[in-house]
């Protein structure tokens, strides 16, 4: 989609934001906007305020319980759905019936590029609660007609049976869960490769199916194609990858997106995603800054599709980098180096500070009758890879923790609040 059919479609939201949404019409007018026609070009665009994520919680702060970003009174929404809340207050956001279906269209993009239809069989392992994940890949499911198998309340061992009693050919999960039940397969004696019709996995919640070291244990230990798919519970299911698995699509039909140096908020090839969605009049964000670290890919994807790619998804969480001894270390670079070594079976990463150094340390925990050899060896990548000195330690198989919704591997004790 052109940037003009864009701006039209954001024109025609504008039009009732403009009439009855508290929140954008005071951004709105006080940045001179009191027509939907005052937007006719990119840079009339470009002009427009940002919205940020810490803004949105101010707004639900000083008028509980959903702020006044609502266009439409609240008895027409019908869904509310909550953010995790790992990088501040849980954000409350509702959807119409409208709203709703377009977040289920989104979704249907994410299981098309996967090659998803409607003879799959999936299962959705997320739990059943607020996270908007579940609630989005399920409706997205239904639209296309697959067979959804419903898995709430169930242990790991109880999904891997229903996955096997069931052929089911798709599994939606983090990619931390979809390794844990492999590793829960195992201590089964089921090799999961094998034994069952998952052809295709689909990731959500952390970068996952685009580090390529995890996507390998993903496909090794389901013996199926992995995916990776983008969005957030403020924004909407806004990237997907295609069936050659070349990087994310930005979904430039439902969104608006930008790609903005975060020193100068300048049009860049890698730097912070801004995005407006296109189907959300009820609640939208216009102009948000998502926090994303992502980079272009040059060129158009092979697939046939015009929209814009992105290389290696998000590569991070700006907020989230570990800035030590003046690197900034995204979690994701170091789990993609961490994972490339087989035996080890899960990882946790402390930032601290001593006197004056920052440190880090990493735990690992190892199949290899010598475990020391690979945490030497997971040292000697780290320093080589990205230049940085760590300390790697092993501890027994079994000691750190497993995720079912997002990880949350690295800590950084210099802050308030852990990076995940």
């Amino acid at each position: 989609m052109g940037i003009q059919t864009q701006l039209n479609r954001f024109r025609e939201m504008l039009a009732p934001i403009l009439d009855t949404n508290a929140f954008y019409q005071q951004k709105l007018t006080e940045a001179g906007i009191k027509h939907p026609n005052d937007v006719q070009t990119l840079t009339d665009y470009q002009q427009l305020p940002f919205t940020t994520k810490a803004e949105l919680s101010a707004d639900q702060v000083s008028h509980p319980p959903y702020g006044t970003n609502l266009t439409f009174p609240v008895e027409q929404y019908t869904c509310l759905h909550r953010t995790s809340g790992t990088t501040g207050a849980p954000l409350r956001w509702l959807d119409t019936a409208e709203s709703w279906d377009w977040w289920g269209k989104c979704w249907g993009e994410v299981y098309r590029g996967a090659g998803v239809t409607s003879a799959d069989r999936l299962m959705i392992a997320f739990s059943f609660g607020p996270f908007i994940g579940f609630w989005g890949a399920y409706h997205g499911a239904q639209q296309i007609g697959a067979l959804i198998i419903p898995n709430g309340g169930m242990t790991s061992e109880q999904r891997i049976r229903t996955i096997l009693s069931n052929d089911i050919t798709v599994l939606v999960a983090t990619p931390t869960y979809t390794l844990r039940l492999v590793e829960v397969a195992e201590q089964n004696s089921i090799n999961l490769s094998e034994a069952s019709s998952v052809r295709v996995t689909i990731h959500a919640g952390e970068p996952g199916a685009s580090l390529p070291a995890m996507k390998q244990r993903i496909e090794t230990g389901w013996g199926a194609r992995a995916y990776d798919h983008t969005g957030a519970t403020e924004v909407g299911a806004w990237g997907f990858m295609c069936e050659l698995q070349a990087g994310i699509h930005l979904n430039e039909d439902e969104f608006i997106c930008e790609i903005l140096d975060p020193e100068t908020d300048t049009p860049a090839d890698a730097g912070e995603l801004v995005i407006t969605n296109l189907g959300r009049v009820g609640m939208p964000v216009i102009r948000y800054r998502t926090g994303d670290y992502v980079k272009l890919k040059a060129g158009t994807c092979e697939c046939g599709r015009e929209s814009r790619v992105l290389d290696g998804g998000v590569i991070g969480r700006l907020d989230d980098a570990l800035i030590i001894r003046g690197l900034n270390v995204y979690p994701a670079m170091l789990e993609n180096i961490i994972l490339k070594f087989p035996d080890v079976q899960e990882f946790a990463g402390l930032a601290y500070r001593t006197g004056t150094l920052d440190e880090l340390d990493i735990r690992i925990e190892s199949t290899n009758p010598n475990p020391e050899a690979t945490a030497t060896a997971v040292t000697a990548a780290i320093r080589d890879v990205l230049g940085l000195r760590v300390t790697v330690k092993t501890v027994p198989l079994g000691t750190l923790p497993r995720y079912e919704l997002k990880s949350r591997r690295f800590t950084d004790e210099r802050t308030s609040h852990p990076k995940t």
